[in-house]
């Protein structure tokens, strides 16, 4: 690793120590088995104490009259009980435990654009308990509000379903009630009160969403492949789209159609259809799929403006090819976290929906909790921030992200097909929609040096070293939709390899009629040009040496985005469109 580089990472490792807030531990409990900096297992799982419990909350979602309780399961050493200690809770929350329901997803092809027109010991589930109870924490399993046996009715991302959240650690902290199933009150008198979150995807998301809340007693989170923000998720750039249920988002999307309501119905199950229905009336009101525009709806579901309440670190973990939770997500979270001086670390795998795996990845995510939980001075928040997996499959430590010494190199559009660092002037080019008839990922991004009617793709010369992406991209393009009233627009960043399948790296997606602002759309007219700029989804990856650099210009992305009937006409002109990179090196790497 260069010196450089060495130096930014201990002066980000020593910014981390300056930032760690007094409510860490202050030391371990001398009862606790400590090895090389991380907890080892000593006590026996078969002794665990396990409860079923409902906590109260300040919640009543489906207007019974009565406070919604949430159900939880606690598993905990024996201990606790024996030698009366008190230890930390790992609590993870999900709405996903059971009592799905199965809606069908909306329909995505149109004529038109919509906006054109108006018993016995049971073990805990999952391995949670199994991993941390015999280390000495808690595991706490909970139902989120509105699902399975929880009360209330589900409030996908909302106010009441972070409350509910919120309120299984003020129990904790002896701020909330209890009960069990015969309604005796329980407290947890078990516990130091010191609580750390994580989860997967929708489970990962809750920990980002009660963080927002600076409530008591939870000092960190591991937020894995997790939402920052739900217009991110269900929308971009003004854009109806949809998460992909596959790693870079090739082959059909079973998610297409998917929206907050879909959602709703199945995580809420059999109570959408009578005492919750009035929710699935409110996501289909509010969500607005007609005009894909940020409303109200959106905001109390966006995370990112809520940051700077956060009191607990932050240990993000995200996939570079997730397209279901997208890029984004983590991208924009990490920054608000970084502005906000919130402790933070940072695991970027290259795998896609779901947690890296493997044993580095947990002895990582231990020490981890062990230090904030536990109070173990094991050396982790003075190891450089970000943890991230190379194409080979190895990883390097980084300062930050993106990566130290990024800079925005700008290439500029140029006909026939070319992607350059010098402007020039050269005739506008035009296209036409294949709407629902062409999957993006199989046939446009293929054969870039060959014309196609149904696309514009621009390539660099064979790059002479290699050239690593950092961050974000952004497309600057000056374009005009000529015989309708609005068209979708997608620009796909693809890696170019000599005599093998291009390999689509990121992607993104615009409506032009919100290329003033995300919360109205204006009017476009036909065959006027308009410069529009939108964002990709971040990403950090490496193009070789001999490789070239395309980018390639469509409009309906047949896997993502709302599909009308083919036939729009686009032309862009390229004298007056670049694209920028966040190139480690800056524009040198690709001159």
């Amino acid at each position: 690793m260069p010196r450089t580089r060495n130096a930014l990472a201990a002066t980000a490792a020593a910014l981390i120590a300056l930032a760690v807030p007094a409510s860490a531990s202050a030391k371990p409990p001398k009862w606790l088995k400590v090895e090389d900096g991380v907890t080892q297992p000593q006590f026996e799982l078969a002794n665990a104490i396990e409860e079923t419990l409902f906590v109260q909350t300040r919640l009543d979602t489906d207007r019974d009259g009565k406070r919604d309780r949430v159900r939880i399961r606690v598993s905990r050493p024996g201990e606790t009980e024996t030698q009366g200690i008190n230890v930390p809770v790992i609590f993870e929350h999900s709405p996903y435990r059971g009592d799905l329901g199965s809606p069908p997803n909306h329909d995505v092809d149109f004529d038109l654009l919509p906006q054109d027109q108006f018993g016995p010991r049971a073990d805990l589930p999952g391995q949670l308990d199994n991993y941390y109870v015999p280390r000495g924490y808690a595991v706490v399993l909970g139902e989120s509000i509105g699902t399975f046996n929880s009360d209330g009715c589900p409030d996908v991302g909302g106010r009441a379903e972070t409350l509910g959240t919120k309120a299984v650690i003020d129990w904790l902290n002896g701020r909330a009630r209890a009960y069990d199933a015969d309604g005796n009150r329980v407290k947890a008198d078990w516990t130091n009160g010191d609580v750390g979150m994580t989860g997967v995807s929708y489970n990962g998301t809750l920990p980002n969403q009660v963080a927002t809340t600076g409530v008591k007693g939870l000092k960190t989170i591991i937020p894995v492949s997790a939402i920052s923000s739900w217009y991110d998720y269900y929308r971009a750039n003004g854009l109806v789209v949809a998460p992909h249920s596959n790693t870079r988002g090739a082959g059909d999307n079973d998610y297409l159609g998917e929206d907050t309501d879909v959602l709703g119905d199945f995580i809420g199950g059999p109570r959408m259809d009578d005492r919750c229905l009035f929710m699935r009336k409110y996501f289909l009101a509010k969500q607005d799929r007609k005009t894909g525009d940020w409303n109200r709806f959106w905001q109390q579901r966006d995370y990112l403006h809520k940051a700077k309440r956060i009191r607990a670190s932050v240990f993000v973990v995200h996939g570079l090819n997730d397209f279901n939770v997208k890029t984004k997500a983590f991208a924009s979270w990490w920054q608000r976290l970084k502005a906000n001086h919130i402790p933070r670390k940072l695991w970027l795998h290259n795998r896609g929906h779901g947690g890296p795996g493997g044993a580095d990845y947990k002895l990582a995510e231990n020490r981890w909790f062990d230090y904030w939980l536990f109070g173990v001075k094991n050396g982790i928040t003075r190891e450089p921030r970000v943890h991230i997996q190379r194409e080979d499959g190895q990883y390097a430590d980084e300062a930050d992200w993106p990566a130290p010494g990024t800079r925005t190199a700008r290439l500029h559009l140029a006909s026939p097909g070319a992607l350059t660092t010098t402007a020039g002037r050269t005739a506008a080019q035009s296209f036409v929609d294949r709407g629902r008839e062409l999957d993006t990922d199989d046939v446009l991004i293929t054969n870039p040096d060959t014309a196609n009617p149904n696309r514009l793709a621009y390539l660099t010369p064979p790059l002479t070293t290699a050239a690593r992406l950092s961050g974000t991209p952004w497309v600057s393009l000056r374009m005009s939709i000529d015989n309708r009233d609005d068209a979708n627009l997608t620009a796909v960043l693809v890696d170019y390899a000599p005599d093998t399948t291009p390999e689509m790296v990121t992607r993104g997606w615009l409506d032009p009629q919100n290329r003033v602002r995300l919360d109205r759309g204006r009017t476009l007219r036909r065959g006027q040009f308009y410069d529009l700029g939108w964002d990709l989804q971040p990403d950090d990856h490496v193009f070789p040496a001999g490789h070239r650099i395309g980018l390639v210009v469509v409009s309906t992305d047949h896997d993502y985005t709302i599909r009308p009937l083919p036939g729009t006409e686009l032309t862009l002109d390229p004298s007056y469109s670049s694209l920028r990179l966040p190139l480690v090196g800056g524009t040198i790497a690709v001159r």
